[in-house]
């Protein structure tokens, strides 16, 4: 069965995209116009009440938020393609451990400068200048914990790539390219190693090609 991947443009279906690529599952993409606001569709909002994407199905089963879809995934096709989890309960513990930082202290002030700089026009609302600017204040002392943390190991939970290092991806590609903001992650050496690491990987420059 293949899955269905709803949203495919923008940063949290990609997450998830990535993580399928990694896994080696067969899934194909469903466009949402969100500008268009077809994400508000009543036959979309059967399928997610919240009406955000990504969405996916597989066969009967429908799951939305990215990082429960990586989740099911990893866990799901365990033996198959990347292990993304860990082995242990201990490294279990740490990437679940940085995946909730990545959702709670990496990327809310990431998505306010996204959302502002490069979507306020698009959705017809002023950019919040001040708003802007304490995000990348917020934005530069997280980074700076990883740079500490990254100094000890090469990836988030240790020396293995995993849905911790996998979900800062999407995000971090607006960081260094739409923001025009790279020298947050060049001017912090290990930073800037993890970085290029995780973003040559096949899958996610097959990810970008899309």
């Amino acid at each position: 069965m293949v899955v269905k991947v709803y949203g495919s443009d923008y940063a949290s279906p990609k997450r998830v995209i990535v993580c399928l690529l990694e896994k080696e599952i067969e899934f194909e993409t469903v466009p949402i116009d969100i500008i268009k606001g077809e994400h508000k569709d009543p036959e979309f909002l059967k399928l997610q009440p919240f009406g955000v994407v990504p969405l996916i199905q597989d066969g009967d089963y429908t799951l939305f938020e990215s990082r429960a879809i990586i989740r099911y995934y990893a866990e799901k096709y365990k033996s198959q393609g990347t292990e993304l989890l860990g082995r242990t309960m201990e490294e279990k513990g740490q990437v679940e451990q940085w995946l909730e930082v990545e959702a709670h202290n990496f990327q809310p002030p990431l998505y306010n400068m996204v959302l502002h700089i490069l979507f306020s026009s698009k959705f017809g609302f002023a950019a919040d200048q001040k708003l802007i600017q304490e995000s990348e204040v917020k934005l530069g002392k997280v980074l700076d914990i990883y740079e500490e943390k990254l100094s000890k190991n090469k990836y988030l939970a240790g020396d293995f790539f995993s849905l911790a290092d996998l979900s800062h991806l999407p995000f971090t590609q607006y960081l260094v390219g739409s923001l025009e903001k790279e020298y947050m992650i060049r001017e912090r050496k290990h930073v800037s190693a993890w970085w290029d690491d995780i973003s040559n990987r096949p899958s996610w420059k097959k990810v970008l090609a899309l």
